[in-house]
């Protein structure tokens, strides 16, 4: 054989080229999905997010209260929603349904006129540091004229003015807001993802390529029998990687545990069983573990973009928070954070226990339904 022949690599061309045609879904996978995930990581993600949701818990309704919620509102960084007491406006916070919760005390109006300086208390979900980071902020710039144009004139201060009240900041759940005790307990609901996702979604594929499927369609075995047959063996693997992610969590990163161990092995199990379904269903799709592959890919890539896990949930537009909360991520996401920085109990996790179940229902009945017991 002689040196270099373009003659010779045109001919490889040639062949790759008919080979590629003859795979047309791995091609239009390849050029359609980056284009969507452009788009939707595009226009979604908002590193400093606005307009998060926030209790108000008033005992003071006077004119000065009414000028420090709309002057909050003004920020773009608050959603005021009044609450009718702490109780239910700390739950709200511990289930993650308000990131702030701003309570006025009863005496507010009269401690200003007297020139006391009251204090009124600013809670912070601190387990998402970044969320609230822009917000908190935003506070230290507020309070200083904020009610100059209210106050009895001899209270009014010439510029710079004097505050005429203090904001006590208390960042709940993480209070010395470590970033490590925000991510770490997200790592848990990624790893898993990772794996058991991934995994899943060659086990059709697999065998159809290896050539082992034609053994499997003549075994008297129903498609729901394999279906649990791919997935259970699976189960024990996530569960071995969530205990040893914890441990070290605990140990390495010092994340504390304030809520039950076993109730959040039991919800991160349907978190895996969701993933595991999820495979399964792009596995029967997928005629190739290539495409199987880009499949799973596209999937992950936004679990972890829309889910809270680097970016704040409460910045994202509403049709991109309405995308994550379909996502099995999203939920197990909260569920760990909950139950590991806040304590959380099953009354608080109920809310994100339930769409987790029915996506594993949903995704494990699709793969069930497009399981093919031919190999046509």
């Amino acid at each position: 054989m002689t040196g270099f022949s373009f003659r010779r690599l045109a001919a490889m061309l040639r062949k790759e080229w008919l080979q590629m045609r003859r795979d047309p879904m791995t091609i239009r996978l390849t050029l359609i999905l980056p284009m969507i995930q452009l788009f939707l990581f595009g226009f979604a993600i908002n590193a400093n997010p606005r307009h998060l949701p926030t209790a108000l818990v008033s005992a003071d309704h006077s004119v000065y209260e009414r000028t420090l919620v709309s002057a909050l509102v003004n920020t773009r960084y608050f959603d005021i929603r009044p609450y009718p007491s702490a109780a239910t406006a700390d739950e709200a916070l511990r289930r993650g349904d308000v990131l702030f919760v701003l309570e006025i005390p009863p005496d507010f109006s009269r401690l200003v006129d007297r020139g006391e300086k009251p204090r009124i208390l600013m809670d912070a979900d601190g387990s998402d540091p970044v969320a609230i980071g822009s917000a908190t902020a935003a506070l230290g710039a507020l309070n200083a004229a904020v009610l100059n144009r209210d106050l009895p004139p001899n209270l009014r201060s010439a510029p710079p003015p004097a505050p005429p009240f203090q904001i006590v900041l208390h960042a709940r759940y993480n209070p010395e807001q470590i970033t490590a005790l925000n991510i770490v307990p997200g790592l848990i609901a990624i790893i898993l993802t990772i794996s058991t996702l991934v995994l899943t979604s060659v086990a059709i594929t697999r065998e159809r390529e290896t050539g082992t499927l034609e053994n499997l369609l003549a075994m008297p075995v129903r498609p729901s029998e394999v279906a649990l047959g791919k997935i259970i063996p699976y189960v024990g693997l996530g569960y071995a990687q969530t205990v040893l992610v914890l441990a070290l969590a605990v140990v390495v990163f010092g994340v504390p545990v304030r809520g039950s161990v076993l109730l959040l092995m039991l919800s991160l199990g349907l978190f895996i069983a969701c993933n595991l379904a999820m495979g399964l269903t792009f596995s029967t799709i997928a005629q190739t573990q290539m495409q199987a592959q880009q499949m799973a890919q596209f999937a992950f890539l936004p679990s972890m973009m829309l889910s809270g896990f680097l970016y704040p949930f409460a910045g994202m537009p509403g049709w991109a928070r309405a995308i994550g909360e379909v996502l099995p991520i999203t939920h197990a996401l909260r569920i760990a954070r909950g139950i590991l920085l806040k304590g959380n109990g099953l009354a608080q996790i109920w809310p994100d226990l339930w769409p987790m179940a029915a996506f594993a229902l949903v995704a494990g009945a699709i793969a069930v339904r497009l399981y093919r017991e031919t190999l046509d």
